[in-house]
């Protein structure tokens, strides 16, 4: 699909001469191909990038403090709760024909309204049927779609420094546009804006407001990354752009035709620093690069693997990785349920170790619990700790204690938060759900409460006379 003829290739500067012998790019060699340019790529490929009006409805309070730097935080539940539309503008990619269509999760996710118009003005509802905040990417399926057109994933770890790519998106909502540019950096980690964290390709084609989603295809009109957000001073299109790449897209796809309805990762169960030149001399290492293992979890597949802390990972499948964002996106374009071969250096020896990826195991049980009544905290949900929820609230390996799932209205009011860890209360230390009602009514008696948790890296006590 949407592959161009060697005639056409050669009219937009990238031929193969000859394509299936040589495999060479080369420049363009006469005026008739730069003034060609990439009409007839653009063509056949604008099709399968279209454009996504979202809205969602969110709760605001109306206060007379809103804006204040002293008094907003004083009162933040002062004033009247109303509900407030908010409205959002981007640009998604057709994967199939039946309809399945790749965005930004920060375009999509959350939206109670998805209205998904093409380039021929045919419009479609949407909804999302597979979304991650962390990747921010979202799958959406269009209502009655068939026969749609589409573009092929290309395989991102096959692109190289210098490709000329095109980013096709609806940037300022000003309708379908096409910028051109090269792929000018890879395996960029922990640079891009927004609320993805993790592995991107770098690309000099401009990607402005309502470009998040859309293409970034190569020659071939394949495509190899979803446009996600740009680095810029002034603001405007003069920066560097980030694309997701679409081996990623690959694995979302994937685990949606499976039926998934939570994107699934393989889990380290490790935490560990990029090894950087003074880390590199203290260790011995004749270069920077790779991870240092700080601290394994007993349930990571990495310890079963026999890998311990001082350890350096180098690579995983043949691919360097140099930060913990690249060793996820690794692990997690080769699958849950593959077996991965993991290159390590431990006391100046390298080796590689075969680790099977699979996701952090809900083991011992989670033992969700919601507060009643009978407690001065009603609705809030606990879980225990186990290596599952370390993953999902983004939790230090070495945590204990009991993980606040939803505060409820009262807890909510006492400055407790989602992925709190409660440690103690009056003094009693929370090893389990089952130890909190207990807990929590015993401080009715005494009408004092005294809660102590862990946020992040912080110790905070949070106190209320009952």
């Amino acid at each position: 699909m949407l592959r161009s003829s060697l005639a056409f290739l050669s009219l937009v500067a990238i031929a193969l001469a000859p394509l299936p012998l040589s495999g060479q790019t080369r420049v363009p060699t006469s005026q008739a191909e730069i003034q060609m340019g990439f009409a007839p790529l653009v063509k056949e490929a604008a099709p399968a990038v279209v454009n996504i009006y979202a809205k969602r409805v969110v709760a605001v309070r109306d206060s007379p403090f809103a804006g204040d730097p002293f008094f907003e935080g004083l009162f933040r539940d002062f004033g009247t709760v109303r509900p407030q539309v908010q409205n959002s503008l981007g640009s998604g990619v057709i994967l199939s024909a039946d309809g399945i269509v790749v965005s930004n999760y920060h375009v999509v996710g959350e939206a109670t309204d998805i209205r998904v118009v093409l380039a021929d003005r045919r419009e479609f509802n949407a909804s999302v049927i597979l979304g991650d905040q962390e990747s921010d990417l979202a799958l959406l399926q269009l209502d009655g779609a068939v026969d749609l057109p589409a573009l092929d994933l290309r395989d991102s770890d096959g692109v190289a420094v210098g490709e000329l790519v095109l980013a096709i998106g609806n940037p300022f909502g000003v309708g379908q546009t096409v910028s051109s540019g090269i792929v000018s950096g890879l395996a960029r980690s922990g640079t891009a804006s927004g609320t993805g964290r993790g592995y991107f390709i770098q690309t000099d084609a401009a990607i402005n407001p309502g470009n998040s989603g859309g293409a970034l295809i190569d020659v071939n009109g394949d495509l190899i990354g979803v446009n996600t957000s740009i680095l810029t001073r002034s603001g405007g299109s003069n920066g560097i752009g980030f694309a997701i790449p679409a081996n990623l897209v690959a694995r979302f796809v994937e685990q949606a035709r499976e039926g998934r309805t939570r994107f699934e990762r393989p889990w380290a169960g490790m935490s560990g620093q990029s090894v950087d030149a003074d880390i590199a001399a203290s260790l011995g290492l004749y270069r920077p690069g790779g991870i240092l293992i700080s601290a394994l979890h007993p349930a990571s597949p990495f310890a079963d693997a026999g890998l311990q802390p001082g350890d350096v990972i180098l690579s995983v499948d043949d691919q360097p990785v140099n930060t913990p964002a690249e060793m996820v996106f690794r692990m997690t374009v080769a699958g849950l349920g593959e077996v991965a071969q993991v290159t390590t250096i431990r006391d100046g020896v390298e080796s590689t170790v075969p680790v099977q990826l699979r996701p952090a195991p809900d083991m011992p049980p989670r033992d969700r619990r919601e507060m009643d009544q009978r407690t001065p905290l009603p609705g809030l949900v606990v879980l225990n700790v186990n290596p599952a929820v370390l993953a999902e609230f983004n939790l230090p390996l070495a945590t204990e204690g009991v993980v606040v799932e939803t505060p409820g209205p009262f807890a909510a009011r006492l400055g407790l938060q989602p992925g709190d860890v409660i440690l103690a209360v009056n003094g009693q230390a929370i090893m389990s759900t089952a130890q909190l009602p207990e807990a929590l009514s015993a401080a009715i008696a005494v009408r004092a409460l005294s809660i102590d948790l862990q946020r992040g890296l912080q110790r905070l006590s949070l106190r209320s006379r009952l």
